[in-house]
C-alpha cells in the first residue's frame, strides 16, 4: 500500500509541474495575443512532438522530454544589421572569437527569424514597445505567483497550519534541574511543578494569563508572560469540560533553552543550545492544525519568498553545501535547493507514511507544489538569459537607449541586440545543466531525509 501511495505522490507532483509550466507558458501567451504578436507555437517540453493541434495563428502541443516549455514569438531578436564594407568602407577582419560565436549569433538569428513573414512587420516582439515586452516576459512569473499564492492560500484558510495551541498536552509532577536532566522519574528532593500544583490537567484550554486575554495559537504569548515572572504569582483562566475555571501558579526559577520566534532552540556560537534563567511551570501544549484568517497569507508567501531569495542569492555556497554532502559524509539541508527529482521524492515520501492523515498529505502537498511556483516565479526573474529576467533587462535598455535618443533627438536609433548575449546565454545554460545534474543526482544517492 506504501508503494502505491508514493507513486502516487510522485504522480501528483508530475502533474502539478506540468500545470505549473503549462500556465506560465500561458501567462507569456495571452499578452503576446493581445498585442498582437503572432505566435506560431506554445509547446509542453522539448524534443519530438508526441501530440498538436492548430488553432488561429498558433500550434499547441506536448512534446517527448517534459522539462519546460516554451512559446515562439516572431521577431524575437532584430535583423541582422547590414554588413561593414557594404557602402565600400573597408571591413576589419574579425578575429577567431569573433568568428566563432559570430556565426553562432548568425545561427541563432536565422533559426529564430525563420517563420517570419512579409505581413509580421509591426507584429514582431522587438518592435513591441518597451512596455509591453516587459509585460509579455513577465507574464509567465507572475502566473506562478499567483498559482503559488492561491494554493498557499487554500492551505492556510482551509487546511490550516500546524500551531501550537493553548491547550494543555501534558502537566509534569516535577521539575528538572540541570543536575538531573536525564532522569525519567521524580525523586523526594525534586521541586514540584507549579502548574502540577495549580491543579491544570491535559485537556485544559488556557483562556487568560494575568488577565491578558490568549487566543488558542497564541501559546507563546502565555509562555512569554511565564518566563518573564520567575517567583511571581501568575494568574490563569482556562476551560476544562466546558466549565470556565481560575487559579494562581508561581513560575519555578530554572535554566531553559532559548527559543526563537517560531519555538525552536537557538545555539550559540559554539554550537551549543543557549540557555537563560527564565520561570518555567511544567506543562507542554497541544499542536493542532488553526485555519488562518486571508490577512495572513501575503505575509507567509513574502516570508517563503524571501527565504527562495536567500538560497538564490547564495546559490553557489548553496551548491557547494549540496556537492559536499553528495560525495561526502555530510547531511543534506532540508531547506536547501532540489531538483525535480528530489521534489518528487518528497511528494512520495509524504504520500507513504502512515503517521500522516490523508489530509495533512494533501495540504502538505499543495503546500510543496505552491513552494515550487513561489520558486519558479523567483528563479525566472534572475536577469540572465535565457531566463524571463534577462529578456526584461534587455527591454529595460532597449528603452532607456530609445528615451535617451529622444531627448537628445538622436535619429535612427538600432534596437537592442541581445542575441548577441548568446555566449554568456550558453555559460548560463551550461551551468544550470551542471546545477541540475548535481541535484539530480545528490536527490537520488543522497536526498534529503524527512523521516
Amino acid at each position: 500500500m506504501s508503494t502505491v501511495l508514493f507513486i502516487l505522490g510522485v504522480v501528483f507532483m508530475v502533474l502539478a509541474i506540468g500545470v505549473s509550466i503549462a500556465l506560465h507558458e500561458v501567462g507569456h501567451l495571452v499578452p503576446a495575443k493581445l498585442f498582437g504578436l503572432r505566435v506560431p507555437q506554445y509547446m509542453i517540453g522539448f524534443g519530438k512532438t508526441l501530440f498538436s493541434f492548430k488553432r488561429g495563428e498558433t500550434q499547441y502541443g506536448i512534446k517527448m522530454l517534459p522539462l519546460g516549455g516554451y512559446i515562439s514569438m516572431v521577431g524575437m531578436y532584430p535583423p541582422r544589421p547590414a554588413a561593414e564594407g557594404e557602402a565600400g568602407t573597408p571591413r576589419k577582419k574579425p578575429n577567431l572569437f569573433q568568428r566563432v560565436f559570430g556565426q553562432m549569433v548568425d545561427d541563432a538569428r536565422s533559426q529564430a527569424n525563420e517563420n517570419v513573414k512579409p505581413e509580421d512587420e509591426g507584429r514582431m516582439f522587438y518592435q513591441l514597445p518597451t512596455y509591453k515586452r516587459i509585460i509579455i516576459m513577465l507574464g509567465g512569473p507572475f502566473m506562478n505567483l499567483v498559482i503559488g499564492f492561491v494554493l498557499i492560500g487554500i492551505v492556510l484558510t482551509s487546511f490550516g497550519i500546524a500551531t501550537t495551541t493553548t491547550t494543555v498536552s501534558e502537566v509534569y509532577k516535577c521539575i528538572a534541574t540541570a543536575e538531573n536532566a536525564d532522569q525519567t522519574e521524580c525523586s523526594a528532593s525534586d521541586p514540584a511543578a507549579p502548574a502540577y500544583e495549580a491543579g491544570l490537567l491535559p485537556g485544559d484550554t488556557i483562556t487568560s494569563v494575568n488577565g491578558i486575554a490568549v487566543a488558542q495559537g497564541e501559546w507563546n504569548k502565555l509562555t512569554d508572560v511565564i518566563r518573564e515572572n520567575p517567583g511571581q504569582p501568575v494568574s490563569l483562566e482556562y476551560t476544562r469540560d466546558g466549565t470556565s475555571r481560575s487559579t494562581t501558579m508561581t513560575p519555578y526559577l530554572t535554566d531553559r533553552p532559548v527559543t526563537d520566534a517560531n519555538g525552536y532552540p537557538v545555539k550559540g556560537a559554539d554550537g551549543e543550545y543557549e540557555m537563560a534563567k527564565v520561570g518555567f511551570v511544567g506543562m507542554s501544549s497541544t499542536v493542532e492544525n488553526l485555519p488562518q484568517p486571508l490577512r495572513e497569507v501575503p505575509g507567509v508567501v513574502g516570508t517563503q519568498l524571501a527565504n527562495i531569495g536567500n538560497v538564490i542569492l547564495h546559490l553557489p555556497q548553496r551548491m557547494g553545501d549540496v556537492a559536499r554532502a553528495a560525495f561526502g559524509s555530510e547531511e543534506r539541508d532540508p531547506n536547501g535547493p532540489v531538483s525535480i527529482v528530489g521534489v518528487g521524492r518528497i511528494a512520495g515520501e509524504i504520500s507513504a507514511e502512515d503517521s500522516i492523515s490523508v489530509g495533512d498529505k494533501f495540504a502538505t502537498l499543495l503546500s510543496l507544489a505552491g513552494g515550487l511556483n513561489l520558486a519558479l516565479f523567483a528563479f525566472n526573474l534572475i536577469p540572465l538569459l535565457p531566463l524571463d529576467g534577462g529578456h526584461v533587462v534587455g527591454a529595460l535598455y532597449d528603452g532607456l537607449k530609445r528615451t535617451v535618443a529622444r531627448i537628445f533627438n538622436i535619429k535612427n536609433v538600432k534596437p537592442v541586440d541581445t542575441i548577441k548575449m548568446l555566449p554568456l546565454t550558453y555559460v548560463v545554460v551550461v551551468a544550470m545543466l551542471a546545477m541540475g545534474g548535481l541535484l539530480i543526482y545528490a536527490d537520488i544517492f543522497k536526498p534529503i531525509q524527512l523521516f
